[in-house]
């Protein structure tokens, strides 16, 4: 039910307007909190963004991404979190990206196409496949912008829509295996 109502409230208050992801965790908690009939105390609204820092990725991680940095790919982060936020989770991956666009610096949340379009100025008319866990924030615009996706679906669940992704994946590891042996 938590993750339910998380998944409910946090893209209308990121749509709303641009705010720094800090409120927008701050006010997606307060939200959450309400629809669940939860009290949530005064000033315990920042517990998300003082975490998120800590957060580890999957164990397939950082195996997958040395090994598609190791065969030539180039890796761009697009990330829905404000720049302060992503330094704490970079510390937690093994590699070094070739790029970085975040909420902050585009000024709006996926699946707006702020991001796609500051990487498609980054990466030109290149090949790009854009690979993700979430279908409503990644798969859905991208696929809406003509790139090419990789849809990581760990928890194996349904597309949202009847197009689907180009590639399925229940993995990075799997992705990886794919896109290191196809290049």
């Amino acid at each position: 039910a938590v993750l339910r109502a998380y998944h409910e409230v946090e893209p209308r208050v990121q749509a709303e307007r641009y705010r720094r992801y800090r409120d927008v965790l701050a006010l997606t908690a307060r939200g959450v909190a309400d629809r669940l009939g939860w009290t949530l105390p005064p000033g315990c609204e920042s517990f998300l963004a003082e975490s998120l820092p800590s957060w580890p990725p999957f164990p397939d991680t950082n195996d997958a991404l040395r090994r598609l940095k190791g065969a030539g790919h180039r890796l761009i982060i697009l990330s829905n979190v404000d720049d302060d936020l992503l330094a704490g989770t970079r510390h937690h991956l093994a590699v070094e990206f070739d790029a970085v666009i975040t909420a902050e610096q585009v000024g709006s949340y996926k699946p707006a196409a702020g991001h796609f379009a500051a990487a498609r100025t980054q990466i030109g008319d290149g090949r790009w496949l854009h690979v993700a866990q979430s279908y409503f924030h990644d798969v859905q615009p991208a696929r809406a912008l003509g790139v090419p996706t990789a849809w990581i679906n760990r928890k194996d669940e349904r597309p949202l829509d009847d197009r689907g992704p180009d590639h399925e994946f229940r993995t990075l590891a799997e992705a990886a295996d794919f896109l290191v042996t196809s290049r």
